[in-house]
């Protein structure tokens, strides 16, 4: 079984990622989108029918081996992202198959989709699970009958690599650890994530992403005992991550504002500087 983010090409056909899903690697890698997105194709062998989750970018290649699957039922979009977006429309017109997204503006189509809606596509049964934190819109899809614990399509919730970016403040940390909570219940299934390899132990991983967390929170509150509170993002950046990339440090000080405001929530006193967080 090939695994997503570790493919040597964006290859001509589509490569297994678990018993009911297929992926193929998009051309747009870069520094938040690692190897590139990957777009997944969900159906039962032998249907002649699929759900295609995140088309990603506007490239012709890749939308048509998307589109060579089979009849197209519907896509589904993780979240607002043009990473995942972006070929939505162009998607549509080809195949003739709705968009749905969390989001009215990111459907073609296609009505918004629901929390714990449940839909049947390429003979998959499919639970929509809202999951915001890095985005507001964010969604997973939840496959329970995909091998032996499932699986569950998360998007940016929770990447085959590294850990995802808070897209504050639209995105905001105490969603996102309440969304951890919700897919930790989900048990031992296969993650299947939108950028970076397949990972068996979606609860384990879920458990791994709320302790690197917790103890970013702790260096940032050791970072206002010698800061103060009224300490700048950007001072606090410089002593939380201070080797990180000039490329991604708009990310660093978007998580920083994001964690800053979480503790502000939780009832410490913490004065912010002004911070405009660039679009993801």
């Amino acid at each position: 079984m090939a695994t997503p983010g570790n493919s040597p090409t964006n290859g001509s056909s589509l490569q297994r990622s678990s018993e009911l899903t297929r992926f193929r690697l998009a051309p747009n890698p870069g520094p938040m989108s690692l190897d590139g997105t990957n777009s997944y194709v969900i159906g039962v062998q032998g249907s002649g029918h699929v759900a295609v989750v995140d088309p990603g970018p506007e490239d012709e290649k890749h939308l048509s081996v998307l589109a060579s699957a089979g009849v197209v039922d519907v896509v589904l979009i993780t979240h607002r992202h043009a990473d995942h977006t972006e070929a939505s429309a162009r998607f549509h017109q080809i195949t003739g198959a709705p968009v749905r997204a969390a989001l009215m503006e990111h459907c073609h189509g296609g009505e918004p989709l629901e929390d714990g809606e449940v839909l049947t596509a390429g003979g998959v049964e499919i639970h929509v699970v809202a999951t915001p934190g890095h985005t507001s819109d964010s969604l997973c899809f939840h496959l329970p009958y995909d091998g032996p614990a499932g699986s569950v399509l998360t998007g940016d919730t929770i990447l085959g690599r590294g850990t995802t970016v808070l897209d504050y403040p639209d995105g905001r940390l105490g969603d996102y650890l309440a969304s951890l909570d919700r897919l930790e219940a989900l048990g031992p299934a296969t993650l299947l994530p939108a950028h970076g390899p397949v990972l068996p132990a979606l609860d384990k991983k879920c458990r791994e992403y709320r302790d690197h967390r917790e103890q970013r929170l702790d260096q940032i509150r050791e970072a206002l005992k010698h800061l103060g509170n009224e300490a700048s993002i950007a001072d606090v950046t410089d002593a939380v991550y201070p080797d990180v990339d000039p490329s991604v440090r708009w990310a660093a000080e978007t998580s920083v504002a994001a964690q800053l405001d979480y503790l502000r929530g939780q009832g410490r006193t913490v004065g912010l500087s002004p911070c405009v967080s660039p679009g993801l």
